[in-house]
């Protein structure tokens, strides 16, 4: 049997690597990709050909959870390798702290070219040497450059597109494109193919030194982009949208409930088409990646930063802990390294990608880790069960995940009102829980917190040791609190201090 040490080359390899050269890193990212919107994932309607390949050449991870659902804490969770709360990362406006370490100034360190491509949620004007990369091609300064240089070709008249962005301000139906209109430019001259571009171009002509590229793509976020060419792709009547449970009235925000029938039937399939759009992008970096002669000495990476509902529980975003805002798209590819066509049904978290990626590329541990190696489900033997438990956190609703194998909490404190936009008909609803047994219930619409006390208690206590071991003011809890005193403690977003 292969051992770990023999897996990852044992410490002669990895002076090896030192001494020459380390394997490549292409981690690439998309914003909203669900799990189960991929054909590897056995969806029939998904069109994700480029990434189904991946999988094919690769690992997928089938349980993979985030560790908040939203993008700017999710994303600099992964970077440092640390839960949101612990690297002072708790809202979507917060900034990353200069002095939190990341993996970008690990690999730095290690004699890596770093670079990034896309939209990183960096929150702050981007510079080279922002959070350890020396190429910042992000964010503002992405969107600057896209702007002016690609002039778009105008779009007839008669072909309707969508309206500009305005998330709150006009009616869900519009900001969610149910009328799955196209972005008013050819494909040829959108964002993300021009982010495409740019990062086969990094790749077609790489450095002498290994390089660690992180390449975020805008999609499929809302209003679900995707080009002129791609608009009589996906019909919505080809869709129904999920049916509220019986417990699901007053979660459902109120922005949703004038949704109609049609209106859920369109975002699904715009959001439908904006994969297939993420996919072909997709295409085109690997593309480069194998002209260049690249693959073979590439750790590729494919990770969704967050799901996204698509009417589950009357919802159509991720702000939530059901299993489709939670349960994202993970796949590793390393020729020689990693296992093709594996399919990991472990649980793991995104918290487990930082010591992943600095052990397969044999760089040294990022301090303050707290996320468990994925590298033994990558072994021969394939063995690895996974984790007993996930855990995720939302703290702009002071809310939290655990899941095991069988059961789901969710509990919540209540008493923050929320200022995320999806406020229901009590903005301030005191102190629940709810647990879901997923054996009997993987839809997750009966309570079952009532008829097993037990179960609740062992998992909200599970819950406050995870933070107990991983909060920076762990030291602070003031004494005698009940657990859910406790849990609404640590909840309260708090800031890099």
């Amino acid at each position: 049997m292969l051992s770990r040490r023999s897996f990852l080359g044992g410490p002669a390899l990895v002076g090896r690597l030192s001494a020459a050269r380390r394997p490549n890193l292409l981690f690439l990212i998309a914003d909203d990709h669900r799990h189960d919107v991929l054909g590897a994932a056995g969806n029939r309607r998904a069109e994700t050909p480029n990434l189904d390949r991946l999988a094919r050449q690769g690992t997928r991870f089938s349980h993979h959870y985030v560790n908040y659902p939203m993008c700017t804490p999710s994303r600099q969770s992964v970077l440092t390798g640390r839960l949101p709360h612990a690297c002072g990362v708790p809202l979507l406006s917060s900034v990353l702290a200069d002095e939190q370490l990341t993996i970008a100034e690990q690999l730095r360190e290690a004699g890596y070219l770093t670079a990034a491509f896309g939209k990183m949620h960096f929150n702050r004007r981007p510079a080279p040497g922002i959070h350890g990369f020396e190429i910042a091609f992000v964010d503002g300064a992405f969107q600057k450059a896209w702007r002016a240089e690609v002039k778009p070709r105008p779009v007839a008249p008669e072909i309707a597109v969508k309206p500009p962005w305005r998330p709150f301000r006009d009616p869900a139906r519009i900001w969610l494109n149910a009328d799955k209109l196209p972005y008013p430019r050819y494909e040829e001259d959108m964002a993300g193919t021009f982010l495409a571009r740019k990062a086969a171009a990094f790749l077609r002509k790489p450095p002498k030194r290994p390089f660690a590229a992180w390449v975020s793509f805008f999609e499929p976020h809302s209003p679900f982009d995707f080009p002129i060419e791609y608009r009589d792709r996906f019909d919505p009547a080809q869709f129904a949208a999920p049916r509220p449970g019986p417990e699901d009235a007053g979660q459902i925000p109120l922005i949703f409930r004038e949704l109609s029938e049609r209106d859920k039937q369109g975002i699904i399939a715009a959001y439908y088409t904006s994969v297939a759009f993420l996919d072909r992008n997709i295409g085109l970096v690997l593309d480069a990646l194998a002209e260049a002669g690249l693959e073979e000495d590439t750790l590729v990476v494919y990770w969704g930063d967050n799901g996204y509902s698509l009417g589950e529980h009357g919802r159509f975003e991720k702000h939530c802990f059901y299993e489709p805002a939670v349960r994202v798209p993970l796949i590793l590819r390393f020729p020689g390294r990693i296992p093709a066509g594996r399919v990991v049904e472990g649980m793991t978290e995104s918290l487990d990608l930082a010591p992943t990626l600095v052990e397969l590329v044999g760089a040294p541990p990022l301090a303050g880790m707290q996320g468990e190696s994925l590298v033994p489900h990558l072994e021969a033997s394939g063995q690895a069960r996974g984790r007993d438990h996930v855990f995720s956190e939302y703290l702009h609703n002071e809310e939290l995940m655990i899941r095991t194998r069988r059961w789901k909490l969710i509990y919540c404190s209540g008493r923050r009102k929320r200022d995320d936009g999806y406020e229901t008909e009590r903005p301030t609803p005191g102190r629940y829980l709810r647990l879901f047994d997923l054996e009997r219930d993987p839809g997750e619409f009966t309570d079952r917190s009532a008829s097993y006390p037990e179960v609740t208690a062992e998992l909200m206590e599970l819950a406050l040791a995870r933070f107990r071991a991983t909060h920076p003011e762990a030291s602070r809890e003031p004494p005698g609190l009940s657990t859910a005193d406790a849990l609404d403690w640590y909840l309260r977003p708090r800031p890099a201090s």
